[in-house]
């Protein structure tokens, strides 16, 4: 039970009387007559006020006024309910509705109150009572009958069987199903189904009692309608949507007319019954909570959240000076409670209050003397603002909520509230407001209050709030990681880092470099390791804790992009602390890499290509491992043929160096056989130049002279052999690849030239090959040795006897050559003159084509050559040349022309030549060309003319073809 007197008391509603807003305004209040207001109600726009006689509109155009007969309304309640049917509802007997003929379209449900008429008196009761029924008539507002009045859509008799009684109260349900009468008798009637028809309508009685029935009320949960029945002695409930309506008593008190409403959703739509001591709020099946407002209570509504109860205030007055006689006089006090937050938002004394109407979003209050007072509310910052004023910021966060403010509203309230808990020093309390704030509020705005070292466990509760809201960024995350170091608060540590992965509120990495710094590398690992910051966890290990076994047992767990790359960046200090157990890893790596605790079927399955590093990158690591290196290198060079180059040639430098550093001569022919091996395995084929390099490094002879005989670099044999001064070898090696290279016969000769030891027997060797070959002029060879002291002229007599017979045997045979060509060139000159001064017979029996008998028609040539006509023309390409000798004859004129065209050519080479700063370069142009190929001259000119220029061309044709026959 809350208690009354310790609600806190607001005037959060401004009054202001309504004919104070003009004569226009209170007009449209103000009904025919002189009557006083009896009945009145309000709803989508309109209040409606009515007295005795009449029914008026308070709002809107047009009121029509009807004068009914001498009877008068008996009781009218009205309340407004939003359907979409427009009807109104009033009981009463011969009498006349008076309504706005524009009211706006909505429901008018007017619920029946018992309202005695003051002045008929016991006999006018009985005449009531005897004489007349009551009926409930129902109104189509949106129709209009044959006069212009709203259309009667329903009548139908309203008492309980055949007994007449008086109808104290009535209700309809929103969906216009069901309609509930009560009685003074403590009857309900129950009508079901469209109650603005008279099809499909049943009447039911739920109760026949002896108290009479004050309020009434539906309630619907779901597709439970039930039904609530109030009296003077106690409060049930039915459940209508049931057939047996069955039946719970909630209290065993009442209350009097117009002391119960119904909540909005905001309290469950709740029957509220108010006593005299207490107001109760019931459910349909049980009893709510109860609330101690003392008072005699006269009317309650609800409105908005707000609980109005009007009660009867009783003063002593001031003794009549007169008569000395004490007078009291009776107040009405308007009490409007807020339950949600336990306040009185507003209270007021008034004058006989008839009833509290709510429109247009404001209340209503219609005193008996036709005024008409209006409660405004604040706006809801006003009220803040009031709250504020006097430090209520827990009423003023509740009022906040209950008023749906946003969350931008609530967390400047909280704001609000936490600074002032901070001005008075509760520094717990501000924090917990602060973190009220979180999403809304810059968080620097808290943490700058709160770092002090004294208010460090504030600072660290807000940054945990921070964190659990997702919100915290790098330097939150650090500033609270440092705040448990400095707290030395190891298990909310470990709480906050040992969270689940999908509650992670903070930046790993950041957390991971905090702890690191303050020194807590357990911690640090361990989020490395949880969140799969290898490198991390990695750095940690090495560099902090010194585990080295740990971090080569994790980086075999991770997978091969990972531990490839981990390897490559710590492999250096892993080789230096641990080089067994890392050359084993690395081994692994390199052939086919597994994670450790990974099936080979997870493997296979990621294809056919097998996770291996490349060997040759991780050679840097063995840097001061040679023996590791060494194991390294033939591991992986037996599993894997093709290893990349630079992995056999680091395994022949180490072999190379052993063998140079080896002092035994039995093992340093072991090394020297395993480098040559590894030299001979066919691997340095392609690119050789860093084994050459090795071996001419350890000065190797054996791999340098495979090496240079690989390479087909025979020169460098000869120059190798020359500078060790080894003759026999340079002869060798002459006899060997004189061949392939004939320029080493050549070297050889200016060798052993060079030399002033006695070296006749080589030079002789020398000569004899050259000398066989043609290999040098000998006016060169003579130069050659000229240089050389012992090389006498014994040396070169056999060589110079035999040159100068080859050259007597060349220039006899050059002179017949000569005395041939004169002879056959004087025969030629003798048949061309013979062939100008004489005819040419032609005497050959048979044709050259087809060697058959020659006949007529028949083609003759000069050359001597005769033709069938029809072979002729069948083999011949043009009339006027000999098939037989046609392509010797295009031989010779090929040659002639292409002689011809390099006549022209040699001033241009000349030219170019001049000009060109390379002249080597032109030169070896012509020579791609082929200018400067031998041609030999077929014929010269005849002696004393200008050659055969002079001769036609049919002549000088076929000069050529008998000079090629004659030949």
């Amino acid at each position: 039970m809350a208690a009354f007197l310790q609600w806190r008391r607001f005037v959060f509603f401004d009054k202001e009387p309504l004919l104070e807003r003009g004569e226009a305004a209170a007009a449209e209040f103000r009904c025919p007559g002189d009557s006083a207001i009896s009945v009145c109600t309000s709803g989508r726009g309109s209040l409606v006020l009515g007295d005795i006689l009449h029914l008026s509109p308070g709002r809107g155009g047009d009121g029509v006024t009807a004068h009914p007969p001498k009877s008068n309304i008996d009781h009218v309640l009205c309340s407004w309910r939003i359907t979409g049917v427009l009807c109104l509802w009033l009981v009463f007997y011969e009498n006349t509705l008076i309504c706005t003929r524009n009211l706006q379209f909505c429901q008018l449900e007017l619920i029946i109150m018992n309202w005695i008429l003051n002045k008929l008196g016991v006999r006018g009761l009985q005449y009531f009572y005897f004489v007349f029924t009551f009926q409930v008539k129902v109104w189509n507002l949106e129709k209009r009958d044959s006069s212009g009045n709203p259309l009667c859509t329903r009548i139908f008799s309203a008492i309980p069987g055949n007994k007449p009684t008086e109808v104290s109260c009535l209700t309809v349900h929103e969906n216009l199903n069901h309609m509930a009468i009560g009685f003074t008798d403590g009857s309900v009637v129950l009508k079901k189904g469209d109650i603005t028809r008279d099809r499909h309508s049943k009447t039911d009685v739920l109760a026949e009692g002896t108290y009479p029935i004050t309020g009434l009320g539906f309630q619907q949960s779901g597709k439970q309608t039930h039904l609530f029945v109030v009296t003077t002695e106690n409060v049930k409930s039915y459940n209508v949507s049931l057939k047996e309506f069955p039946m719970v008593e909630l209290d065993n008190h009442g209350c009097s007319l117009r002391c119960s409403a119904l909540c909005d959703p905001s309290q469950d739509n709740q029957l509220i019954v108010a006593g005299d001591d207490c107001v109760y709020l019931y459910q349909p099946d049980e009893r709510g909570p109860c609330f101690a407002f003392d008072g005699q209570k006269q009317i309650v509504h609800w409105y908005r959240g707000y609980l109005l109860i009007v009660s009867q205030e009783k003063k002593a007055s001031k003794t009549d000076l007169v008569g000395g006689n004490e007078q009291s006089s009776e107040k009405q006090i308007l009490t409007i409670y807020d339950l949600d937050n336990k306040f009185i938002a507003y209270t007021a004394a008034f004058d006989d209050i008839v009833d509290v109407l709510s429109e247009w979003g404001s209340l209503y209050v219609l005193t008996n003397n036709r005024k008409i007072s209006v409660l405004q509310e604040k706006d809801t910052q006003t009220k803040l603002e009031m709250l504020f004023k006097k430090n209520l910021f827990v009423m003023a966060i509740n009022l906040a909520k209950s008023h749906h403010l946003d969350n931008d509203g609530l967390a400047d309230i909280f704001r609000q509230y936490g600074d002032h808990l901070y001005v008075k020093g509760d520094h717990d309390g501000a924090i917990q407001q602060y973190i009220r704030t979180i999403g809304k509020l810059e968080p620097s705005y808290v943490i700058r209050k709160f770092l002090d070292a004294q208010r460090i466990h504030n600072l660290t509760a807000y940054l945990q709030a921070l964190h659990r809201q997702s919100l915290a960024n790098e330097d939150h995350t650090t500033l609270l990681l440092n705040c448990y170091t400095k707290l030395k608060d190891s298990s909310k540590l470990e709480e906050f880092i040992k969270t689940s992965d999908n509650e992670v509120h903070f930046d790993v990495e950041t957390a991971i470099k905090v702890l690191r710094q303050a020194g807590y590398y357990r911690h640090a690992v361990y989020l490395a390791d949880k969140h799969s910051h290898h490198e991390w966890y990695l750095k940690i290990q090495l560099e902090d804790i010194k585990n080295y076994q740990e971090a080569l047992c994790y980086i075999g767990k991770l997978p091969f992009d990972q531990a490839e790359r981990n390897m490559k960046n710590y492999g250096k200090t892993l080789m230096h602390h641990a080089p067994d157990e890392t050359t084993e890893l690395l081994k692994i790596l390199c052939t086919d890499y597994r994670a450790s605790g990974e099936l080979p079927a997870e493997t296979e399955s990621a294809g056919r290509n097998k996770n291996k590093a490349n060997s040759e990158e991780f050679i840097s690591i063995f840097a001061n491992n040679p023996r590791e290196l060494k194991n390294f290198l033939e591991h992986m060079i037996q599993v894997q043929a093709n290893s990349p180059q630079g992995v056999y040639d680091t395994l022949l430098e180490l072999r190379l160096q052993d063998w140079a550093h080896e002092e035994d001569v039995q093992v340093k022919k072991r090394l020297q056989e395993d480098a040559m091996s590894l030299l001979k395995s066919g691997l340095f084929k392609a690119v050789f130049d860093k084994a050459l390099v090795l071996c001419q490094m350890h000065n190797f002879k054996d791999g340098v002279l495979y090496l240079y005989e690989q390479g087909r670099l025979y020169q460098q044999i000869m120059h190798y052999h020359m500078q060790n001064d080894e003759y026999a070898k340079v002869i060798e090696t002459c006899e060997r690849y004189g061949e392939q290279e004939a320029c080493l016969w050549e070297q050889a000769l200016g060798y052993f030239a060079r030399k002033e030891e006695d070296c006749k027997e080589y030079i002789s060797s020398v000569l004899r090959y050259i000398d066989r070959n043609n290999l040098m002029p000998p006016l060169l060879v003579v130069q050659t040795l000229a240089h050389n002291s012992t090389a006498t002229l014994s040396v070169i007599k056999d060589y110079l006897i035999n040159k100068l017979q080859q050259e007597s045997d060349h220039i006899a045979e050059d002179e017949r050559r000569i005395k041939q060509y004169r002879e056959e060139t004087k025969k030629i000159q003798e048949e061309i003159e013979e062939l100008k001064s004489s005819a040419k017979i032609f005497q050959k029996p048979k044709c050259s084509m087809c060697n058959s008998p020659l006949e007529l028609p028949s083609v003759h040539f000069l050359c001597g050559h005769s033709f069938h006509q029809h072979c002729f023309e069948s083999y011949a390409e043009h009339d006027s040349e000999c098939p037989t000798c046609m392509p010797e004859n295009r031989k010779v004129m090929d040659m002639i022309h292409a002689q011809e065209q390099k006549l022209d050519l040699h001033d241009k080479f000349q030219h170019q030549l001049k000009c060109s700063k390379d002249g080597f370069s032109v030169i070896a142009d012509y020579f791609g060309r082929g200018v400067f190929n031998k041609l030999t001259l077929i014929t010269d000119p005849l002696p004393g003319r200008a050659g055969t220029a002079n001769l036609d061309v049919g002549l000088q044709r076929d000069l050529l073809i008998h000079t090629k026959r004659t030949s």
